[in-house]
């Protein structure tokens, strides 16, 4: 067999291999993502949950505090309180909505897009003791951004 013909079946071999390999990737990632599996992701969801701690903290103290020194003091512990729980919560719902590669993806990304804004709702109601469908229509980002717009207000 020439040279070159062995290496065109290699390649061709390779091709198919490859190939086969990417549907399998494809495959596993949309199962993953089934709701049904969603408990597969929770040790990466788990390992994140420091980090969402820290940032739910952080967004507590500077929504509640609006950068006085003396109330930031005060209010530490009981965003620090507040930011556990919330974070078990939010793991829990991303399991059981089944975005937890969206979640995962968004969060790498530093990005707040619909799939935490659906896991966010369902927390929400969730520790309120209400359904968590409950906030499903809620606009949140239109809620931060007046709250934002009514915090800058109250600086003035």
């Amino acid at each position: 067999m020439p040279a070159n013909s062995e290496l065109g079946h290699q390649l061709r071999t390779r091709g198919r291999a490859a190939g086969r390999t990417l549907t399998a990737t494809a495959l596993t990632i949309g199962a993953l993502s089934a709701p049904s599996h969603a408990g597969l992701l929770s040790p990466v969801l788990n390992l994140m949950r420091p980090q969402v701690e820290a940032k739910i903290s952080e967004a507590c103290l500077r929504w509640s505090a609006m950068g006085n020194r003396s109330l930031i003091e005060r209010l530490t512990p009981a965003c620090q309180a507040l930011a556990a729980p919330t974070s078990r919560c939010l793991v829990a719902e991303t399991q059981s909505s089944g975005r937890s590669l969206g979640v995962i993806s968004e969060l790498l990304a530093g990005r707040f897009g619909d799939d935490l804004e659906v896991v966010v709702k369902r927390c929400a109601g969730r520790m309120l003791g209400l359904s968590p469908e409950t906030f499903g229509k809620l606009p949140l980002r239109d809620l931060a951004e007046r709250f934002n717009s009514l915090k800058a207000q109250a600086r003035r």
